[in-house]
């Protein structure tokens, strides 16, 4: 019988520690499956900083090298300027990169640095507890916005990726989301082509990923999906927000 599906090559025979519902066991599988199928094993490594994926090389049967918290774009940058044939890659939650290491963001994005940028977007600080982050929606409730984030106090969620977008360095930026078959196809594609484009030395490209955080929004993993579906995408609508790679020329890692 030929086998169709399978565990990827770039995954260990590890157990997620991930919480029911939670989708960075999804993400995961989808970035183990492009290493795959991209031959890239070998040479990609990976910068998880603290938070929820701090466990990584648990996972990865690949090269990590962990940073410290908000500072993923920094450590991938030296890697990436000291090994310039490796592909490397930060995996990256909403309060480390949209708050912490904003700074680290967006500078490493205006300078070109070709890396690529997985961003994990569930609308919370997960690890440390639910508290609300830069991404955290007018009227959610979190441990630190227990009658709901208001604007006037809190201010507006902040919209990292088109931020970025704005700078000159970015190739290519676009959201997407884990919470249907749909989307997750659609998250593969995307997060592939992040790949290609510093396969070919394109220079700077994100993928932001909205992903489900039953435990801190306090509903099932079924309706935190319906929730980012019904009420998170109003916020931040899946789209590609910026692709420059045809402006750039055709490269035989894009074809």
């Amino acid at each position: 019988m030929k086998k169709v599906f399978g565990k990827p090559k770039s995954l260990k025979d590890a157990v997620f520690h991930y919480c029911p519902g939670c989708g960075h066991s999804i993400i995961h599988r989808l970035v183990a499956e492009i290493i795959d199928e991209l031959n890239i094993e070998e040479k990609v490594i990976g910068v998880p900083p603290a938070g929820c994926a701090v466990l990584a090389y648990d996972y990865f049967d690949i090269d990590i090298g962990e940073s410290p918290h908000g500072r993923g774009a920094a450590v991938a940058t030296g890697l990436k300027r000291a090994l310039p044939d490796r592909i490397v890659f930060t995996y990256q939650g909403d309060g480390d990169i949209a708050a912490i290491g904003t700074a680290e963001t967006i500078h490493a994005a205006n300078r070109g640095e070709n890396i690529t940028v997985i961003f994990v977007n569930n609308g919370v600080y997960g690890m440390t507890g639910g508290q609300m982050a830069p991404t955290t929606i007018i009227g959610q409730i979190s441990t630190t916005t227990p009658g709901g984030r208001n604007e006037k106090r809190d201010g507006a969620p902040i919209d990292l990726s088109e931020m970025l977008a704005l700078t000159d360095g970015t190739v290519y930026i676009e959201r997407t989301a884990v919470d249907t078959p749909k989307n997750i196809i659609r998250t593969k594609k995307a997060i592939k082509k992040a790949f290609r484009v510093q396969m070919a030395g394109l220079g700077f490209s994100l993928v932001e990923v909205l992903s489900p955080c039953p435990t801190n929004l306090k509903l099932s993993p079924v309706q935190a999906n319906e929730w980012i579906g019904s009420t998170m995408t109003n916020y931040f609508p899946l789209k590609v927000i910026k692709d420059k790679v045809g402006k750039l020329g055709a490269s035989p890692h894009l074809e």
